[in-house]
């Protein structure tokens, strides 16, 4: 399976460059396989809490798309943190059009 780098930025502010997320995966699996602070997916990728919560960097928005309405409502749970770029990681699939992408864990709400 091909694999892309993609880049998080943890609540700490360390960077965190994965080299090897493969694609078909979501941006949750990819950082809990790797360790990525702050991202806990308690739901299991279900779309049915938020502590996977990232903020799409800018230059990503078009290719990584906005959220549907069930993700919409998931991030209205954490409203006082979501911010322009607000998506949750496990609602996002690696694609190579991704190759690079730069997402910033939110902090806990």
């Amino acid at each position: 399976m091909n694999s892309i780098k993609v880049q998080f930025v943890d609540p700490k502010g360390e960077l965190a460059v994965i080299n090897d997320a493969e694609v078909g995966h979501t941006l949750m699996e990819v950082a809990k396989a790797h360790g990525v602070e702050g991202i806990m997916g308690d739901c299991g990728g279900a779309c049915a809490c938020a502590t996977c919560h990232v903020y799409v960097d800018e230059a990503w928005r078009a290719k990584v798309g906005e959220a549907d309405e069930i993700e919409s409502e998931m991030l209205d749970l954490v409203s006082d943190i979501v911010r322009p770029g607000s998506r949750l990681s496990c609602q996002i699939k690696v694609t190579e059009e991704l190759d690079g992408l730069i997402v910033t864990v939110a902090p806990a709400a």
